[in-house]
């Protein structure tokens, strides 16, 4: 199960999540975000994927960005279109393109085709106020009726107590679970203790 954590900027708590094994890390360069990445960090992960998230980014500022944190992932979380985003993954080959979802019933999952050819996999989301980072779960069985062609990363609210739903979460396309605000002790900072026992446990 790939492991995601996201809303990262610290760099010594960078250093301490990368150390428990996790496979991407994930960098909010949206402003608003009270996760913003700004400046980029003295130390960024060397032993695990860059993502940076982006909503409704400019096509130079998502590129500047690759560049500049040596990107592995761009994950789109606003109204992009599929024509945006071919014309995006045409700039940067090499790096996987992941589109957010947000998800409140069975018939959010209809959206998903319309990106199936301009995307390497998804992501589903709690719907809510925010384009992300809700703090929110929506009902995972939902899931049971998705038939897309790509995988997806599930989101949305999972916390330290989730640990044993996870480990008994099998819907077929899943590569794995995004973590952010649920083991925070303050926006943009992870409890690497809550971390270290979630991943322990789902992964024994």
């Amino acid at each position: 199960m790939i492991i995601k954590v996201c809303g990262m900027r610290e760099p010594e708590n960078i250093r301490a999540v990368e150390a428990l094994g996790i496979d991407l890390m994930g960098f909010i360069f949206w402003p608003p975000s009270s996760r913003y990445v700004g400046e980029k960090p003295s130390y960024l992960p060397r032993n695990c994927r860059r993502v940076g998230v982006f909503v409704d980014a400019a096509l130079p500022d998502i590129l500047a960005a690759v560049e500049d944190f040596r990107l592995d992932g761009v994950q789109l979380h606003g109204h992009e279109t599929p024509d945006a985003i071919a014309a995006l993954k045409a700039h940067l080959p090499g790096v996987r393109i992941v589109k957010s979802l947000a998800v409140a019933g069975p018939e959010d999952l209809e959206q998903a085709e319309a990106y199936a050819d301009v995307c390497d996999a998804f992501l589903f989301d709690t719907k809510g106020k925010l384009p992300g980072g809700n703090g929110r779960q929506f009902d995972w069985s939902v899931l049971q009726r998705y038939q897309g062609r790509l995988p997806f990363l599930l989101s949305g609210g999972i916390g330290p107590d989730d640990a044993l739903r996870i480990r008994a979460f099998d819907v077929p396309g899943c590569l794995g679970i995004d973590l952010n605000s649920r083991f925070e002790t303050a926006p943009g900072r992870k409890d690497v203790d809550a971390l270290r026992t979630f991943i322990e446990t789902i992964r024994p």
